[in-house]
Formats: C-alpha cells, structure tokens, sequence
C-alpha cells in the first residue's frame, strides 16, 4: 500500500495454479466495474499466472471497502474454479 499524499493505492498480486485458470479470473472479475459513488479505480493485469490489481482511492475506507468486496468475488471465483475442476481447453471457444 502507498500513499502519494493524495491516492492511498494498494496493489495485490494474486497467484494462480496455471494460466488458463488466471485467465478465467481475469476475464470473471475485471467485468465488475466500481460504482461511481464507490471514489475508487480497479485496474487488472494478468501477467503469466499472477492476477495483478490495483486500487486507487482517495480516502482510506473507500480503498478497503473496494478490497474487501474483490475478495469476496475472488473466493467466489476460485470457489467455482475448484467446483468445477481445471479448464478442459487452452482457450475459450464457445464463440
């Protein structure tokens, strides 16, 4: 977490088994975006198999709020991934 005297940004660097399964977290979760009164911006990177995100906020209990909400989707999310087991394809093909 930094503070440049007017952002508070805190980055999460999030490992994953394989690719593909970050992948599919990437492609799951960057698709909710911040409600506007939430103050805050979420950025997404997948590098390899690490998920990378980053919040940025103006007063603290904005950030950890945003925080607090990603995880609870990313439980989901690997909650479901670990229900239905590893990706049968490299890639998703259904269109």
């Amino acid at each position: 977490m930094t503070d440049d005297g007017s952002n508070i940004v805190v980055t999460l660097s999030v490992p994953f088994p394989s690719r593909r399964e970050a992948e599919i977290a990437f492609n799951v979760l960057r698709i909710d975006t911040e409600p506007k009164r939430s103050f805050i911006e979420k950025s997404f990177k997948l590098i390899d198999n690490q998920l990378l995100v980053e919040f940025n906020g103006q007063q603290a209990k904005n950030v950890r709020v945003g925080v607090t909400s990603f995880f609870d989707s990313l439980i989901l999310c690997c909650e479901t991934l670990d229900l239905f087991g590893p990706a049968v394809s490299d890639e998703y093909g259904h269109y």
